[in-house]
Order: structure tokens, then C-alpha cells, then sequence
């Protein structure tokens, strides 16, 4: 490496610090977008090693589902939400693609999660993507579908509704504020597919249980869930 090139680097480090997502530090050579001091004390949950985890009993009886589960513990002021503040508001993608690696490498552990077909992100509303310039669940999505080479499509479902933020309502109200809020895009194939429904954060399950009614109606063969994090 040249006096030339290091000089640059280091300078363009200053205008653009590359800082962990999760305790604010500058990133090592081989760290991405989080650094290993976190991913070390990050608040894994071990959900793909039960099939009867928090985040599965859920969704028991309220949809048809394979498997569902969470990579992480979300605790307010914690280094989760940190993390996953920075991929939603801060425009950190390159964080949700790093957490859908570890959301993937999860997934290899377990049998749990086999044969899937297609993975596939909630959705933001057109208005909000467009505010944002993204949706940080398809960062997700992208990192695991890369990992695991299966195919994504971040266009298959759709979000009708510009719902009410869910941040301060109850679980009932939750519930009833995303229904009929999604809908499958018109020729999407997803008829006879294991789909992988993708989020960034389950709290009550109201948006996975409206986006799995839309997925179920036309026709998928079956659907599993997984999450960045879960609420504890």
C-alpha cells in the first residue's frame, strides 16, 4: 500500500468515519459495519435450536407457519436497538445486510428452516420508503438471500395501507391497525413456495400475522419467519 494511498484513506476516514453500529467505534480492517467486541456480546437467542421459542408461540393459532425466530433480544437502550436504530434512521444499510449474514448463518445451524424457496421482506409503504430511501427489512432480507443463495424478491408483497405507527399502541390495537394493510403484487409466482418472511423487529406480531394472511391467500406452500430481533 503507498504513503499516497494510506494518506487518502485516512483522510477520507476523518470526513467519513466507518464506526461500529453498535458501540460508535472505528471499524478495524475485516470489521463491517459491526465490530467484533459486539458481535461478541450481542444478546443472541438461540431461537433456530427450538421450534417452541418466544417468538414461534407468537403466531400459534393465529396463522399457518413452519418455523419463526429471532436472531436477537431487544431491550431499550440497549446495544440492539442502537444497532438497528442505525440501519432504520441513519441510512446504515450496509448494518441490516450484515445482520441478515448472521441471520442466515443461524439458519444453516438448524434443519428448521430447509428447502426454502424464496425470501421475501415486509414491506414499507411507498410514502415512507421513499422518505427513508430504503426499507431496512429488504437490507435483511438481501443478506440472508445472498448468504444462503436463494432467491430474493423485495417486490413480492406490498403494503396498502400507510398505517399509524404501532411504537405506542397495545397489542389489540396493533392487530387491528395492520389488517388489510398488505397485499401480493400482481404477478408475483408464489403459488407452491416455501417463503421466508423477513423483519427487522417483532414486538407483537401483529405485522407478520397481516403479511403471512396476504402470502396464504395466494397460495404459497408454506411460510417461515424470521426476525433481526425480537422484544424481550
Amino acid at each position: 500500500m503507498s504513503v499516497i494511498f494510506r494518506a487518502f484513506r485516512d483522510f477520507f476516514s476523518l470526513l467519513f468515519p466507518n464506526l461500529c453500529s453498535g458501540c460508535s467505534r472505528h471499524l478495524n480492517n475485516g470489521e463491517s459495519a459491526i465490530c467484533i467486541s459486539c458481535l461478541y456480546r450481542l444478546p443472541y437467542t438461540d431461537h433456530h435450536l427450538h421450534a417452541a421459542n418466544k417468538t414461534a408461540r407468537l403466531f400459534w393459532g393465529k396463522i399457518p407457519f413452519n418455523a419463526a425466530m429471532a436472531l436477537l433480544y431487544f431491550k431499550k437502550e440497549g446495544r440492539v436497538q442502537k444497532i438497528i436504530h442505525s440501519l432504520k434512521y441513519k441510512g446504515r444499510k450496509e448494518t441490516g445486510i450484515k445482520l441478515g449474514v448472521l441471520m442466515a448463518e443461524q439458519l444453516r445451524k438448524t434443519t428448521f428452516y430447509e428447502d426454502i424457496d424464496l425470501v421475501v421482506p415486509v414491506p414499507l409503504h411507498s410514502s415512507k420508503e421513499r422518505q427513508r430511501g430504503y426499507n431496512q427489512s429488504a437490507c435483511l432480507a438481501e443478506g440472508i438471500a445472498v448468504e444462503l443463495g436463494i432467491t430474493l424478491s423485495s417486490g413480492a408483497l406490498s403494503r396498502t395501507i400507510a398505517t399509524e405507527s404501532q411504537t405506542r399502541k397495545g397489542r389489540y390495537s396493533r392487530h387491528e391497525n395492520m389488517h388489510d394493510a398488505f397485499s401480493v403484487r400482481a404477478g408475483s409466482e408464489l403459488t407452491g413456495m416455501h417463503v421466508l418472511l423477513v423483519d427487522d423487529v417483532i414486538t407483537t406480531g401483529a405485522t407478520i400475522v397481516a403479511c403471512a394472511v396476504a402470502l396464504h391467500e395466494c397460495g404459497i406452500k408454506k411460510l417461515s419467519i424470521i426476525a433481526a430481533a425480537s422484544a424481550e
